[in-house]
C-alpha cells in the first residue's frame, strides 16, 4: 500500500515513519498493511494526516501495456500521457517505441513506404529485430525498479501479439487497441505526422502520399484484438470510447488507466471569443463580419498576453472575426498553426442571418417570442439553435483535444453561443442556462480539467 500525504503533514511526521520520496511523503515497508490498520497506527501514535490518495498495489505491481493500432490513430500520444498520468501517482513508468528505436539504429532514411511493405523481406527481419530488442529492454526495466513498461508499436497482426505473450510472462500484460477510422481526423493526422525529419527531404505531397502507402501495407497484415489474446481494452481513440473490454487476470493499475483513457483531459484549454466586429457595434447576428479597429486591438491585446505562451495549435471557426483575431497570436509564436473547424462556425441563424435583434422583433415578431419562451430548445426556421448544434460543437471538441494532443496548451476562437456550448461541456450548467452563460469579448475562460482537479477562471488579457 503507498500512502500520500499533504506536504504539511512531512513537519509533523513522527521520526519513527521514515517517508520520503522527492515531493511527496511515501510509506514504506508497509506492504501488508491494510489502510484501517494504517488509521489505527498513526493515531497510536498521535499522529492524524491528512491524506491526499491511498493507493492499493498488489503484491505484483508490475504491468506490460502494449500499445495496438494502424499507425495515425493516437497511439504514441495515449501512451506519452498515459506515461505522465502514472507517473504523477508516483508509479515508475518508461516507453519502448519502436519507430524512435528504428531512427536511431538505422542511419539511412526508413521513411520510405517500401520499408514497411510485408514483401520487403529485409525491411520486415530490421522491424522484427527492433521490436525484440524494445522487448527484451522492457522486460529488463520491470526486473528492475520499474512498474509500468509501454510497448509503442503497431503490433498490427496476431502472430507479433501471440510472440509478446510468450517472452513477456513474467507479468500481467493489457493491450490497447487504438481505433479510429474518421478520414478527415486521419487526414489532419498525417499532415502533422510529416512534420517529423525523417519526412524532410519530401515534398508535402511526396510525404503524405508516401505515409498513406505505409498504412495501406500496414492494413494488408493488420487483425483487430480478439477475446482469446488475453486482457485488453479496444478504444476509440477520437471520441474516448470503450468500444470492448476483457480482462481474464488481473491487472494492476487497470481502474486508473480506464478513468484515464475514458476522461477528456485539457492541462490548459484557452477559450476566447473574437474581437468586436462591425455586427457587434450593430446588434447584428451570425454573417461574416470583419473586426473593428477596436476588435484588432483587441487581438493584438491577445497577442501580446499568450506572447510567452507556447501556443502550437489555435482552432477557429471558418468566419473571418475568428481567424483574424487568432493571427496576431500566431505571428507572435514560434511555432503555430491555425486549423479552421467547420464545427466551432457560429448558429446559423437561418431566415434572421445578418439582421438585428430589433429587426427581428418588429420583422418576424413570433420568431422573437417563440425563440424568447426556450432559447435552448428553439431553432431558428431555416437554421438551427443551440439543441441541433450538441453534436456539431461535440465533434470539434473531440476534435481540437485528439489533434492538439500531447501539447498542454490550446486555444480555441469562437462565437458567443458556440463557446458558451463548449464552456458547458467541461462545466456543467443546465441545458436552459446554456444561452445565458457570459462570454465577453475582454476576457478569456481558462480550463483546466484532468482525473485530479477542475478548473475554470475568467481573465482579463488587457
Amino acid at each position: 500500500m503507498t500512502v500520500l500525504f499533504s506536504e504539511n503533514e512531512n513537519r509533523r511526521c513522527p521520526k519513527s515513519i521514515q517517508i520520503m520520496l522527492k515531493d511527496r511523503n511515501v510509506l514504506k515497508g508497509s506492504m501488508a498493511l491494510s489502510y484501517h490498520n494504517f488509521q489505527a497506527w498513526c493515531l497510536n501514535l498521535n499522529w492524524n494526516p491528512t491524506l491526499l490518495s491511498v493507493m492499493a498495489i498488489t503484491k505484483n505491481d508490475k504491468l506490460y501495456i502494449i500499445m495496438v493500432g494502424l499507425p495515425a490513430r493516437g497511439k504514441t500520444t495515449i501512451a506519452t500521457k498515459l506515461k505522465e498520468n502514472l507517473m504523477h501517482d508516483s508509479v515508475k513508468t518508461r516507453i519502448f517505441n519502436n519507430g524512435e528505436l528504428r531512427r536511431k539504429m538505422i542511419r539511412e532514411n526508413t521513411a520510405y513506404a517500401g520499408f514497411f511493405d510485408p514483401d520487403n523481406k529485409e525491411g520486415v527481419a530490421l522491424r522484427e529485430r527492433i521490436g525484440l530488442i524494445n522487448i527484451e529492454r522492457a522486460r529488463r526495466y520491470l526486473n528492475g525498479q520499474g512498474n509500468v513498461a509501454i510497448l509503442d508499436a503497431t503490433h498490427a497482426n496476431v502472430e507479433r501479439r501471440k510472440l509478446i505473450r510468450a517472452l513477456l510472462s513474467d507479468h500481467p500484460i493489457l493491450f490497447i487497441e487504438c481505433v479510429n477510422d474518421d478520414e478527415e481526423i486521419l487526414e489532419a493526422t498525417i499532415l502533422r505526422k510529416i512534420d517529423l525529419p525523417e519526412f524532410g527531404h519530401l515534398t508535402q505531397e511526396e510525404a503524405i502520399r508516401s505515409f498513406k502507402q505505409r498504412i495501406a501495407y500496414y492494413q494488408s497484415i493488420y487483425a483487430p484484438l480478439k477475446n482469446h489474446e488475453g486482457n485488453h481494452i479496444r478504444l476509440d481513440s477520437l471520441n474516448n470510447r470503450l468500444i470492448e473490454e476483457e480482462l481474464v487476470s488481473e491487472v494492476p493499475y487497470v481502474d486508473q488507466i480506464r478513468d484515464f483513457l475514458l476522461t477528456d483531459m485539457i492541462k490548459n484549454l484557452y477559450l476566447i471569443r473574437h474581437g468586436e466586429t462591425h455586427f457587434n457595434l450593430e446588434n447584428r447576428i451570425g454573417g461574416d463580419s470583419g473586426l473593428t479597429d477596436d476588435g484588432r486591438a483587441q487581438a493584438m491585446a491577445l497577442a501580446k498576453y499568450f506572447q510567452h505562451k507556447p501556443i502550437p495549435l489555435i482552432f477557429t471557426s471558418q468566419k473571418r472575426r475568428t481567424i483574424q483575431t487568432a493571427m496576431p497570436i500566431k505571428e507572435r509564436q514560434k511555432a503555430c498553426t491555425v486549423i479552421f473547424l467547420a464545427e466551432f462556425n457560429e448558429i446559423d441563424a437561418g431566415i434572421c442571418e445578418c439582421l438585428s435583434y430589433e429587426e427581428i422583433k418588429k420583422g418576424m415578431p413570433h420568431v422573437y417570442s417563440a425563440r424568447k419562451k426556450d432559447k435552448y430548445n428553439y431553432v431558428y426556421p431555416q437554421g438551427e439553435g443551440y439543441a441541433a448544434m450538441e453534436k456539431r460543437i461535440e465533434r470539434g471538441i473531440k476534435k481540437a483535444l485528439y489533434l492538439s494532443k500531447p501539447s498542454d496548451h490550446i486555444m480555441i476562437i469562437g462565437h458567443r453561443a458556440v463557446n458558451r456550448m463548449i464552456l458547458s461541456h467541461f462545466l456543467f450548467r443546465r441545458r436552459e442556462d446554456v444561452p445565458y452563460v457570459y462570454i465577453p469579448q475582454d476576457k478569456f475562460y481558462y480550463i483546466s480539467s484532468t482525473q485530479e482537479k477542475k478548473t475554470f477562471q475568467l481573465k482579463s488579457y488587457k
